[in-house]
Protein backbone atom coordinates (compact mmCIF):
# COMPACT_ATOMS: atom_id res chain seq x y z
CA UNK A 1 0.00 0.00 0.00
CA UNK A 2 1.30 3.47 -0.93
CA UNK A 3 2.82 5.51 1.93
CA UNK A 4 1.80 9.17 1.86
CA UNK A 5 4.40 11.45 3.43
CA UNK A 6 3.22 13.97 6.02
CA UNK A 7 4.99 17.33 5.82
CA UNK A 8 4.05 19.23 8.98
CA UNK A 9 4.22 23.01 8.87
CA UNK A 10 2.78 23.79 12.32
CA UNK A 11 6.00 25.56 13.29
CA UNK A 12 6.04 27.69 10.15
CA UNK A 13 2.67 28.27 8.48
CA UNK A 14 0.78 27.44 11.68
CA UNK A 15 2.80 29.87 13.77
CA UNK A 16 2.01 32.67 11.30
CA UNK A 17 -1.55 32.76 12.66
CA UNK A 18 -2.15 35.91 14.76
CA UNK A 19 -1.52 35.13 18.42
CA UNK A 20 -0.02 31.70 17.70
CA UNK A 21 3.65 32.63 17.97
CA UNK A 22 5.81 30.32 20.11
CA UNK A 23 9.08 30.77 21.94
CA UNK A 24 11.96 28.35 21.44
CA UNK A 25 11.04 26.09 24.35
CA UNK A 26 7.48 25.79 23.04
CA UNK A 27 8.70 25.04 19.52
CA UNK A 28 10.93 22.27 20.87
CA UNK A 29 7.92 20.84 22.73
CA UNK A 30 5.93 20.74 19.47
CA UNK A 31 8.93 19.30 17.64
CA UNK A 32 9.03 16.46 20.18
CA UNK A 33 5.31 15.84 19.65
CA UNK A 34 5.80 15.78 15.87
CA UNK A 35 8.58 13.23 16.18
CA UNK A 36 6.34 11.12 18.44
CA UNK A 37 3.64 11.38 15.76
CA UNK A 38 6.23 10.12 13.25
CA UNK A 39 5.70 12.86 10.68
CA UNK A 40 8.10 12.60 7.74
CA UNK A 41 9.08 16.28 7.49
CA UNK A 42 9.07 19.08 10.07
CA UNK A 43 9.09 22.56 8.60
CA UNK A 44 10.92 24.26 11.46
CA UNK A 45 10.22 27.83 10.39
CA UNK A 46 11.28 30.64 8.09
CA UNK A 47 14.96 31.08 8.96
CA UNK A 48 15.41 34.47 7.28
CA UNK A 49 12.42 36.12 8.99
CA UNK A 50 14.38 37.23 12.06
CA UNK A 51 17.42 36.32 14.20
CA UNK A 52 15.10 34.51 16.62
CA UNK A 53 13.59 32.43 13.83
CA UNK A 54 17.06 31.62 12.49
CA UNK A 55 18.17 30.36 15.89
CA UNK A 56 14.96 28.35 16.32
CA UNK A 57 15.41 26.62 12.95
CA UNK A 58 19.07 25.98 13.76
CA UNK A 59 18.36 24.45 17.17
CA UNK A 60 15.47 22.33 15.85
CA UNK A 61 17.76 21.14 13.04
CA UNK A 62 20.37 20.16 15.62
CA UNK A 63 17.82 18.50 17.91
CA UNK A 64 15.53 16.51 15.60
CA UNK A 65 16.44 12.82 15.53
CA UNK A 66 14.08 11.03 13.17
CA UNK A 67 12.53 13.57 10.78
CA UNK A 68 13.63 15.57 7.79
CA UNK A 69 13.90 19.23 8.85
CA UNK A 70 12.89 21.89 6.31
CA UNK A 71 12.93 25.67 6.31
CA UNK A 72 11.05 27.93 3.93
CA UNK A 73 12.96 30.54 1.95
CA UNK A 74 12.22 33.05 -0.75
CA UNK A 75 13.69 32.38 -4.19
CA UNK A 76 16.64 34.66 -3.50
CA UNK A 77 20.20 33.34 -3.44
CA UNK A 78 21.27 35.21 -0.29
CA UNK A 79 18.15 33.96 1.54
CA UNK A 80 18.88 30.41 0.46
CA UNK A 81 22.45 30.70 1.73
CA UNK A 82 21.24 32.06 5.06
CA UNK A 83 18.65 29.28 5.32
CA UNK A 84 21.32 26.67 4.70
CA UNK A 85 23.40 28.12 7.54
CA UNK A 86 20.57 27.19 9.91
CA UNK A 87 19.64 23.89 8.26
CA UNK A 88 23.05 22.37 7.68
CA UNK A 89 23.16 20.96 11.20
CA UNK A 90 20.17 18.69 10.53
CA UNK A 91 20.55 14.96 10.11
CA UNK A 92 18.34 15.19 7.02
CA UNK A 93 17.89 18.84 5.86
CA UNK A 94 15.61 20.20 3.14
CA UNK A 95 15.65 23.69 1.62
CA UNK A 96 12.08 24.72 0.75
CA UNK A 97 11.92 27.44 -1.92
CA UNK A 98 8.66 29.30 -2.60
CA UNK A 99 7.84 31.49 -5.59
CA UNK A 100 4.44 32.69 -6.79
CA UNK A 101 3.20 31.55 -10.19
CA UNK A 102 -0.30 33.03 -10.57
CA UNK A 103 -0.83 36.03 -12.87
CA UNK A 104 -2.10 38.23 -10.03
CA UNK A 105 0.87 37.42 -7.79
CA UNK A 106 3.46 37.79 -10.54
CA UNK A 107 2.09 41.16 -11.67
CA UNK A 108 1.22 42.83 -8.40
CA UNK A 109 3.40 41.18 -5.74
CA UNK A 110 6.53 40.07 -7.56
CA UNK A 111 6.31 42.62 -10.39
CA UNK A 112 7.96 40.03 -12.60
CA UNK A 113 7.07 38.55 -15.96
CA UNK A 114 6.41 34.80 -16.30
CA UNK A 115 9.76 34.45 -18.08
CA UNK A 116 11.55 36.15 -15.16
CA UNK A 117 9.75 33.92 -12.64
CA UNK A 118 10.76 30.82 -14.63
CA UNK A 119 14.38 31.95 -14.73
CA UNK A 120 14.43 32.84 -11.01
CA UNK A 121 12.93 29.49 -10.02
CA UNK A 122 15.40 27.51 -12.10
CA UNK A 123 18.46 29.44 -10.94
CA UNK A 124 17.61 29.31 -7.25
CA UNK A 125 16.74 25.60 -7.27
CA UNK A 126 20.03 24.87 -9.05
CA UNK A 127 21.90 26.91 -6.41
CA UNK A 128 20.08 25.24 -3.48
CA UNK A 129 20.75 21.79 -4.90
CA UNK A 130 24.50 22.47 -4.73
CA UNK A 131 24.10 23.00 -0.98
CA UNK A 132 21.55 20.37 0.01
CA UNK A 133 20.52 16.91 -1.19
CA UNK A 134 16.84 17.69 -0.65
CA UNK A 135 15.19 20.72 -2.23
CA UNK A 136 11.46 21.39 -2.42
CA UNK A 137 10.05 23.96 -4.83
CA UNK A 138 6.59 25.38 -4.07
CA UNK A 139 4.48 27.19 -6.65
CA UNK A 140 2.62 29.71 -4.49
CA UNK A 141 -0.99 30.26 -5.55
CA UNK A 142 -0.66 27.36 -7.98
CA UNK A 143 -4.41 26.75 -8.13
CA UNK A 144 -4.95 30.19 -9.69
CA UNK A 145 -2.03 29.73 -12.09
CA UNK A 146 -2.08 28.79 -15.75
CA UNK A 147 -1.78 24.99 -15.92
CA UNK A 148 0.63 25.01 -18.85
CA UNK A 149 2.85 27.56 -17.10
CA UNK A 150 2.91 25.27 -14.05
CA UNK A 151 4.00 22.39 -16.29
CA UNK A 152 6.74 24.58 -17.73
CA UNK A 153 8.11 25.85 -14.42
CA UNK A 154 7.87 22.48 -12.66
CA UNK A 155 9.63 20.74 -15.58
CA UNK A 156 12.39 23.35 -15.40
CA UNK A 157 12.98 23.03 -11.63
CA UNK A 158 12.93 19.23 -11.90
CA UNK A 159 15.72 19.49 -14.49
CA UNK A 160 17.55 21.91 -12.15
CA UNK A 161 17.58 19.31 -9.38
CA UNK A 162 14.59 19.78 -7.09
CA UNK A 163 13.53 16.61 -5.29
CA UNK A 164 9.97 17.66 -4.45
CA UNK A 165 7.49 19.90 -6.26
CA UNK A 166 4.65 21.37 -4.23
CA UNK A 167 1.28 22.56 -5.56
CA UNK A 168 0.03 25.21 -3.15
CA UNK A 169 -3.63 26.19 -2.90
CA UNK A 170 -2.47 29.29 -1.06
CA UNK A 171 -5.82 31.03 -0.75
CA UNK A 172 -8.03 27.93 -0.43
CA UNK A 173 -9.58 28.56 -3.83
CA UNK A 174 -9.83 25.14 -5.45
CA UNK A 175 -12.37 22.30 -5.13
CA UNK A 176 -11.73 18.54 -4.85
CA UNK A 177 -12.69 17.63 -8.43
CA UNK A 178 -10.83 20.59 -9.89
CA UNK A 179 -7.74 19.90 -7.80
CA UNK A 180 -7.78 16.22 -8.71
CA UNK A 181 -7.84 17.17 -12.38
CA UNK A 182 -4.95 19.61 -11.91
CA UNK A 183 -2.79 17.00 -10.16
CA UNK A 184 -3.56 14.44 -12.87
CA UNK A 185 -2.70 17.00 -15.57
CA UNK A 186 0.62 17.86 -13.94
CA UNK A 187 1.55 14.19 -13.50
CA UNK A 188 0.77 13.53 -17.14
CA UNK A 189 2.70 16.50 -18.55
CA UNK A 190 5.66 17.47 -16.33
CA UNK A 191 8.93 16.29 -17.79
CA UNK A 192 10.77 14.10 -15.26
CA UNK A 193 7.81 13.82 -12.88
CA UNK A 194 8.81 10.26 -12.00
CA UNK A 195 12.10 11.57 -10.60
CA UNK A 196 10.48 13.70 -7.88
CA UNK A 197 7.74 13.59 -5.25
CA UNK A 198 4.58 15.59 -5.87
CA UNK A 199 3.32 17.43 -2.78
CA UNK A 200 0.21 19.52 -2.04
CA UNK A 201 -0.40 22.36 0.42
CA UNK A 202 -4.05 23.32 0.90
CA UNK A 203 -5.59 26.18 2.84
CA UNK A 204 -9.07 26.03 4.30
CA UNK A 205 -10.69 29.32 3.26
CA UNK A 206 -13.69 27.52 1.75
CA UNK A 207 -13.58 24.62 4.22
CA UNK A 208 -12.16 22.13 1.70
CA UNK A 209 -8.47 21.85 2.63
CA UNK A 210 -8.69 18.23 3.81
CA UNK A 211 -11.03 17.19 0.99
CA UNK A 212 -8.74 18.80 -1.59
CA UNK A 213 -5.67 17.12 -0.10
CA UNK A 214 -7.34 13.70 -0.16
CA UNK A 215 -8.52 14.27 -3.73
CA UNK A 216 -4.89 14.94 -4.63
CA UNK A 217 -3.89 11.62 -3.04
CA UNK A 218 -6.39 9.80 -5.26
CA UNK A 219 -4.89 11.62 -8.24
CA UNK A 220 -1.34 10.57 -7.35
CA UNK A 221 0.12 13.07 -4.87
CA UNK A 222 2.81 11.56 -2.65
CA UNK A 223 3.02 14.15 0.14
CA UNK A 224 0.51 16.29 2.05
CA UNK A 225 1.48 19.48 3.86
CA UNK A 226 -0.64 20.11 6.95
CA UNK A 227 -0.69 21.30 10.56
CA UNK A 228 -1.84 20.04 13.96
CA UNK A 229 -5.44 21.16 14.56
CA UNK A 230 -5.36 22.75 11.10
CA UNK A 231 -3.91 26.02 12.42
CA UNK A 232 -2.53 28.51 9.93
CA UNK A 233 -3.12 31.74 8.03
CA UNK A 234 -6.72 32.97 7.95
CA UNK A 235 -8.99 29.87 8.11
CA UNK A 236 -5.99 27.57 8.52
CA UNK A 237 -4.47 24.60 6.73
CA UNK A 238 -5.42 21.00 6.12
CA UNK A 239 -5.56 19.35 9.56
CA UNK A 240 -2.96 16.65 10.16
CA UNK A 241 -5.25 14.61 12.40
CA UNK A 242 -8.07 14.59 9.82
CA UNK A 243 -5.71 13.57 7.01
CA UNK A 244 -4.14 10.80 9.10
CA UNK A 245 -7.44 9.37 10.34
CA UNK A 246 -9.09 9.60 6.92
CA UNK A 247 -6.32 7.51 5.40
CA UNK A 248 -6.27 5.22 8.45
CA UNK A 249 -10.02 4.63 8.35
CA UNK A 250 -10.45 4.51 4.55
CA UNK A 251 -7.11 3.01 3.51
CA UNK A 252 -8.76 0.48 1.22
CA UNK A 253 -10.49 3.26 -0.72
CA UNK A 254 -7.43 5.47 -1.01
CA UNK A 255 -4.97 2.62 -1.42
CA UNK A 256 -2.67 4.59 0.85
CA UNK A 257 -1.68 5.07 4.48
CA UNK A 258 0.72 7.29 6.43
CA UNK A 259 3.50 6.62 8.92
CA UNK A 260 1.61 8.61 11.60
CA UNK A 261 1.24 7.01 15.03
CA UNK A 262 -2.41 7.95 15.45
CA UNK A 263 -2.30 7.19 19.20
CA UNK A 264 -0.23 10.36 19.63
CA UNK A 265 -2.84 12.63 18.01
CA UNK A 266 -4.85 13.54 21.13
CA UNK A 267 -1.77 14.46 23.15
CA UNK A 268 -0.29 16.48 20.29
CA UNK A 269 -3.53 18.37 19.78
CA UNK A 270 -3.79 19.13 23.50
CA UNK A 271 -0.15 20.21 23.69
CA UNK A 272 -0.54 22.68 20.83
CA UNK A 273 -3.83 24.03 22.21
CA UNK A 274 -2.18 24.63 25.58
CA UNK A 275 0.76 26.46 24.03
CA UNK A 276 -1.10 28.79 21.66
CA UNK A 277 -4.28 29.13 23.71
CA UNK A 278 -6.58 28.10 20.85
CA UNK A 279 -8.84 25.20 21.77
CA UNK A 280 -10.43 23.24 18.89
CA UNK A 281 -14.17 23.77 18.59
CA UNK A 282 -16.31 21.12 20.30
CA UNK A 283 -17.47 19.71 16.95
CA UNK A 284 -13.97 19.67 15.41
CA UNK A 285 -13.45 16.29 13.70
CA UNK A 286 -11.16 13.83 15.52
CA UNK A 287 -9.98 16.07 18.40
CA UNK A 288 -13.07 18.13 19.32
CA UNK A 289 -14.70 17.52 22.70
CA UNK A 290 -17.82 16.08 21.00
CA UNK A 291 -15.99 13.98 18.40
CA UNK A 292 -16.79 10.76 20.28
CA UNK A 293 -19.81 11.96 22.29
CA UNK A 294 -23.31 10.51 21.79
CA UNK A 295 -26.32 12.28 23.30
CA UNK A 296 -29.24 11.11 21.16
CA UNK A 297 -30.91 8.07 22.75
CA UNK A 298 -30.94 6.02 19.55
CA UNK A 299 -27.22 6.70 19.09
CA UNK A 300 -26.41 5.75 22.68
CA UNK A 301 -28.34 2.49 22.35
CA UNK A 302 -26.61 1.62 19.09
CA UNK A 303 -23.13 2.29 20.49
CA UNK A 304 -23.84 0.23 23.59
CA UNK A 305 -24.94 -2.72 21.44
CA UNK A 306 -22.19 -2.37 18.84
CA UNK A 307 -19.80 0.58 18.68
CA UNK A 308 -19.51 0.36 14.89
CA UNK A 309 -23.14 1.49 14.53
CA UNK A 310 -22.20 5.13 15.13
CA UNK A 311 -18.41 5.12 15.55
CA UNK A 312 -16.15 4.61 12.54
CA UNK A 313 -13.12 5.25 14.76
CA UNK A 314 -12.29 4.35 18.34
CA UNK A 315 -11.17 6.92 20.93
CA UNK A 316 -8.22 4.63 21.60
CA UNK A 317 -7.09 5.09 17.98
CA UNK A 318 -6.13 8.69 18.67
CA UNK A 319 -4.85 8.11 22.20
CA UNK A 320 -7.72 9.48 24.26
CA UNK A 321 -6.87 8.43 27.86
CA UNK A 322 -9.11 5.91 29.55
CA UNK A 323 -8.57 6.95 33.21
CA UNK A 324 -8.00 3.38 34.35
CA UNK A 325 -5.78 4.32 37.29
CA UNK A 326 -6.86 6.66 40.09
CA UNK A 327 -4.14 8.94 41.41
CA UNK A 328 -4.31 11.07 44.54
CA UNK A 329 -2.15 12.60 47.26
CA UNK A 330 -1.16 9.16 48.57
CA UNK A 331 0.08 7.96 45.19
CA UNK A 332 3.81 7.40 44.96
CA UNK A 333 6.42 8.23 42.36
CA UNK A 334 6.30 4.72 40.87
CA UNK A 335 2.58 4.85 40.19
CA UNK A 336 2.89 8.37 38.80
CA UNK A 337 5.77 7.37 36.52
CA UNK A 338 3.84 4.34 35.26
CA UNK A 339 0.89 6.58 34.45
CA UNK A 340 3.14 8.96 32.53
CA UNK A 341 4.47 6.06 30.47
CA UNK A 342 0.98 4.71 29.75
CA UNK A 343 -0.01 8.18 28.52
CA UNK A 344 2.94 8.11 26.13
CA UNK A 345 5.26 10.55 27.91
CA UNK A 346 8.97 9.85 27.59
CA UNK A 347 10.55 12.17 30.15
CA UNK A 348 14.01 12.45 31.64
CA UNK A 349 14.54 11.90 35.37
CA UNK A 350 14.78 15.66 35.89
CA UNK A 351 11.53 16.25 34.00
CA UNK A 352 9.78 13.50 35.98
CA UNK A 353 10.99 15.08 39.24
CA UNK A 354 9.51 18.46 38.25
CA UNK A 355 6.28 16.86 37.07
CA UNK A 356 5.95 14.82 40.28
CA UNK A 357 6.44 17.95 42.37
CA UNK A 358 3.62 19.67 40.45
CA UNK A 359 1.47 16.54 40.81
CA UNK A 360 1.90 16.41 44.60
CA UNK A 361 0.98 20.10 44.93
CA UNK A 362 -2.14 19.52 42.84
CA UNK A 363 -3.01 16.33 44.74
CA UNK A 364 -3.03 18.33 47.98
CA UNK A 365 -5.88 20.37 46.50
CA UNK A 366 -7.76 17.61 44.67
CA UNK A 367 -9.08 14.23 45.78
CA UNK A 368 -8.43 12.59 42.43
CA UNK A 369 -5.95 13.64 39.72
CA UNK A 370 -7.17 12.61 36.26
CA UNK A 371 -5.25 11.84 33.09
CA UNK A 372 -6.34 15.20 31.66
CA UNK A 373 -4.92 16.91 34.76
CA UNK A 374 -1.60 15.13 34.23
CA UNK A 375 -1.46 16.03 30.55
CA UNK A 376 -2.16 19.66 31.46
CA UNK A 377 0.56 19.65 34.14
CA UNK A 378 3.17 18.27 31.74
CA UNK A 379 2.18 20.76 29.03
CA UNK A 380 2.44 23.60 31.55
CA UNK A 381 6.24 23.35 31.56
CA UNK A 382 6.25 25.14 28.24
CA UNK A 383 5.42 28.39 30.01
CA UNK A 384 8.32 28.50 32.43
CA UNK A 385 10.56 31.39 31.33
CA UNK A 386 13.79 31.94 33.23
CA UNK A 387 14.16 35.45 34.60
CA UNK A 388 10.47 36.25 34.28
CA UNK A 389 7.95 37.52 36.81
CA UNK A 390 6.52 35.04 39.32
CA UNK A 391 3.67 35.49 41.77
CA UNK A 392 4.71 35.29 45.42
CA UNK A 393 1.30 35.96 46.99
CA UNK A 394 -1.95 37.78 46.35
CA UNK A 395 -5.09 38.90 48.22
CA UNK A 396 -8.36 39.86 46.53
CA UNK A 397 -11.45 41.42 48.10
CA UNK A 398 -14.59 41.58 46.00
CA UNK A 399 -18.34 41.61 46.42
CA UNK A 400 -21.61 42.98 45.11
CA UNK A 401 -21.53 45.98 47.48
CA UNK A 402 -17.79 46.77 47.52
CA UNK A 403 -15.28 47.60 44.76
CA UNK A 404 -12.85 44.83 43.81
CA UNK A 405 -9.41 45.40 45.33
CA UNK A 406 -6.33 43.26 44.71
CA UNK A 407 -2.91 43.29 46.37
CA UNK A 408 -0.15 41.22 44.82
CA UNK A 409 3.56 40.60 45.29
CA UNK A 410 5.71 39.62 42.32
CA UNK A 411 9.26 38.37 42.18
CA UNK A 412 11.72 38.86 39.33
CA UNK A 413 15.21 37.50 39.78
CA UNK A 414 15.84 38.25 43.48
CA UNK A 415 13.74 41.40 43.69
CA UNK A 416 10.23 41.43 45.16
CA UNK A 417 7.68 44.18 44.52
CA UNK A 418 4.18 44.62 45.91
CA UNK A 419 1.31 46.88 44.87
CA UNK A 420 -2.47 47.06 44.85
CA UNK A 421 -5.24 48.30 42.59
CA UNK A 422 -8.97 48.37 42.08
CA UNK A 423 -10.91 47.06 39.11
CA UNK A 424 -14.30 46.24 37.64
CA UNK A 425 -13.95 42.77 39.13
CA UNK A 426 -11.35 40.58 40.88
CA UNK A 427 -9.57 39.60 37.65
CA UNK A 428 -9.44 43.18 36.38
CA UNK A 429 -8.11 44.30 39.76
CA UNK A 430 -5.22 41.81 39.84
CA UNK A 431 -4.30 42.60 36.23
CA UNK A 432 -4.25 46.32 37.04
CA UNK A 433 -2.06 45.66 40.08
CA UNK A 434 0.37 43.65 37.96
CA UNK A 435 0.54 46.48 35.40
CA UNK A 436 1.46 48.89 38.21
CA UNK A 437 4.31 46.65 39.38
CA UNK A 438 5.79 46.05 35.91
CA UNK A 439 5.20 49.76 35.13
CA UNK A 440 3.53 49.10 31.81
CA UNK A 441 0.02 48.62 30.51
CA UNK A 442 -0.89 45.84 28.12
CA UNK A 443 -3.89 45.48 25.85
CA UNK A 444 -5.94 42.46 26.85
CA UNK A 445 -7.37 41.14 23.57
CA UNK A 446 -8.97 38.01 24.96
CA UNK A 447 -9.48 36.20 28.25
CA UNK A 448 -11.05 32.82 28.93
CA UNK A 449 -11.28 30.34 31.78
CA UNK A 450 -12.33 26.70 31.59
CA UNK A 451 -12.13 23.58 33.70
CA UNK A 452 -9.76 20.83 32.57
CA UNK A 453 -11.85 18.14 34.26
CA UNK A 454 -15.17 17.78 36.06
CA UNK A 455 -16.00 18.42 39.71
CA UNK A 456 -15.83 21.26 42.20
CA UNK A 457 -12.08 20.82 42.59
CA UNK A 458 -11.40 20.80 38.84
CA UNK A 459 -8.11 22.20 37.58
CA UNK A 460 -8.86 25.52 35.89
CA UNK A 461 -7.06 26.77 32.81
CA UNK A 462 -6.92 30.50 32.14
CA UNK A 463 -5.82 31.80 28.74
CA UNK A 464 -5.10 35.42 27.83
CA UNK A 465 -4.04 37.14 24.63
CA UNK A 466 -1.93 40.23 25.28
CA UNK A 467 -0.81 42.90 22.85
CA UNK A 468 2.08 45.33 23.17
CA UNK A 469 2.92 47.51 20.20
CA UNK A 470 2.59 45.09 17.25
CA UNK A 471 3.31 41.93 19.22
CA UNK A 472 0.53 39.52 20.22
CA UNK A 473 1.18 36.59 22.55
CA UNK A 474 -0.80 33.94 24.40
CA UNK A 475 -0.39 33.33 28.11
CA UNK A 476 -1.72 30.34 30.01
CA UNK A 477 -2.04 29.43 33.69
CA UNK A 478 -3.24 26.39 35.61
CA UNK A 479 -4.63 26.20 39.13
CA UNK A 480 -7.62 24.93 41.07
CA UNK A 481 -8.08 28.64 41.99
CA UNK A 482 -9.30 30.57 38.94
CA UNK A 483 -7.82 33.86 40.15
CA UNK A 484 -4.41 32.24 40.62
CA UNK A 485 -4.72 30.62 37.17
CA UNK A 486 -5.55 34.05 35.71
CA UNK A 487 -2.52 35.64 37.38
CA UNK A 488 -0.25 32.90 36.03
CA UNK A 489 -1.68 33.35 32.53
CA UNK A 490 -1.19 37.13 32.61
CA UNK A 491 2.38 36.82 33.86
CA UNK A 492 3.06 34.15 31.25
CA UNK A 493 2.04 36.61 28.54
CA UNK A 494 4.10 39.43 30.02
CA UNK A 495 7.17 37.20 30.27
CA UNK A 496 6.74 36.09 26.65
CA UNK A 497 6.54 39.69 25.45
CA UNK A 498 9.71 40.52 27.36
CA UNK A 499 11.40 37.55 25.68
CA UNK A 500 10.20 38.57 22.21
CA UNK A 501 11.42 42.15 22.64
CA UNK A 502 15.00 40.91 22.28
CA UNK A 503 14.56 40.58 18.50
CA UNK A 504 12.28 41.97 15.80
CA UNK A 505 10.10 39.95 13.48
CA UNK A 506 9.60 40.76 9.79
CA UNK A 507 6.36 39.98 7.95
CA UNK A 508 6.42 36.32 6.81
CA UNK A 509 5.76 35.05 3.30
CA UNK A 510 2.95 32.56 2.89
CA UNK A 511 3.56 29.27 1.08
Amino acid sequence: MKIIKIFDTTLRDGEQSPGCSMNLQEKLEIMARLEALRVDVIEAGFATTSPDDFEAVKIIAQTAKSCTVASLTRAIVKDIDRTWEALKYAKDPCIHIVLATSPVHMEYKLKMSPEQVLERATETVRHARKLCNKVEFSAEDATRSDWDFLVKIFSSVVAAGTTTINVADTVGYTTPQEFSELIAYLRANITGIDQVELSVHCHNDLGMAVANSLAAVKAGAAQIECTINGIGERAGNAALEEIALALFTRKEYFGAITNIDTRQIYRSSRALSSIIGMKPSANKPIVGANAFAHEAGIHQHGVLVNRSTYEIMRPEDIGIPSNKMVLGKHSGRHGFTDRLQSLGFDLSKEEIDKAFEKFKKLADRKKVVSDDDIIALISDKSFEIDGGYQCVRFVVNSGSTIPAVAAIMLKKDDEEKEDSSTGDGPIDAVFNAIDRIVDRRYTLLDYSIRSITEGEDALGEAVVKLKRDNEIVTGRGLSTDIIEASIKAYLSGINKLALKSRGGVSPPVEG
